[in-house]
């Protein structure tokens, strides 16, 4: 294997146990600003699935694109939908005329 894949093949898993400690500790009071900003990162995510995809390097870089592009849109789809349900929470409720 190259080098340069072994070092990114780190960074990536290094990533994920950080991302995934940090996330840990967060407060369920912060959970909506932290899924507006993991919305954020998921459209870049899209981005630079889409830009590996195009590039056609590899067979494998186009699949591995090609499931980067879906994971991260539909986390996205899905961050924004829960995100709409939980604000739809704070809404004031007006009580109903008889």
């Amino acid at each position: 294997m190259p080098a340069d894949f072994i070092v990114s093949l780190y960074v990536f898993v290094l990533a994920g146990f950080v991302g995934f400690g940090v996330i840990q500790r967060v407060s369920r009071l912060l959970h909506t600003p932290l899924m507006s900003l993991t919305n954020a990162l998921d459209a870049v995510v899209v981005i630079a699935a889409m830009i590996i995809a195009g590039q056609r390097l590899s067979k494998l870089a186009v699949i591995l694109g090609t499931i980067g592009v879906a994971a991260a849109f539909s986390n996205a789809v899905g961050g924004f939908i829960i995100t709409e349900r939980m604000l739809g929470m704070f809404k004031s409720r007006e009580p109903k005329k008889s």
